[in-house]
């Protein structure tokens, strides 16, 4: 479930040895499955974990985690690394915002799954965002850019050479094309 790195490992065990006997750690998404999704990691006393929490052993603790949580954190992974600047703990989960689909799901969802989870964090950088409305007959996926894209000098470049390339590329037998049907209008919104 959660791949927790060795030097994360021994930086909780250390944690939690100046913590109350009994206490581990949680992590857990707070929004799952939505744009506003966030992770984190916290203490975890023994009288706190609920009959419905998952737990998972690690070299000297647990990770707990809430049942709402868990699908929204397959594949995560956790961090610590220390070099000259300081130290930092990382905690990576890609389908904390829309929750996993499997390689068998329609391709719609398929699609946007690599939408939300790849593409529109990146597009977020510049107050952006896209999604599949609709995939034609003929494999064309329709898509509606909003927030900064929507009216944005770049965007046929965005689209053509950025998700049209990994659209195609992930899903080479099953797409052939992509058109934005998005209204562009100009404005304060758009990213230049």
């Amino acid at each position: 479930m959660i791949n927790i790195s060795e030097t994360a490992q021994a930086h909780f065990k250390n944690l939690l040895s100046q913590q109350e006997e009994g206490t581990n750690i949680r992590v857990f998404v707070v929004n799952p499955g939505t744009p506003q999704a966030e992770c984190g990691v916290s203490y975890c006393p023994a009288d706190a974990v609920e009959e419905t929490d998952l737990t998972f052993n690690y070299n000297g603790f647990d990770a707990v985690v809430d049942e709402e949580s868990s699908p929204f954190l397959a594949d995560a992974e956790i961090d610590f690394q220390t070099d000259q600047m300081g130290s930092q703990l990382t905690l990576k989960a890609p389908n904390a915002k829309m929750r996993k689909v499997d390689d068998n799901a329609p391709l719609m969802e398929r699609v946007q799954y690599v939408i939300e989870s790849e593409i529109n964090p990146q597009l977020a950088n510049h107050g952006g965002n896209v999604r599949v409305t609709e995939i034609t007959d003929d494999k064309i996926a329709i898509l509606q850019f909003g927030g900064g894209c929507n009216g944005c000098s770049m965007v046929d470049v965005t689209l053509k050479e950025g998700i049209e390339k990994e659209l195609l590329q992930r899903f080479e037998s099953e797409l052939s094309g992509v058109k934005d049907v998005t209204e562009h209008q100009a404005g304060e919104h758009s990213y230049y």
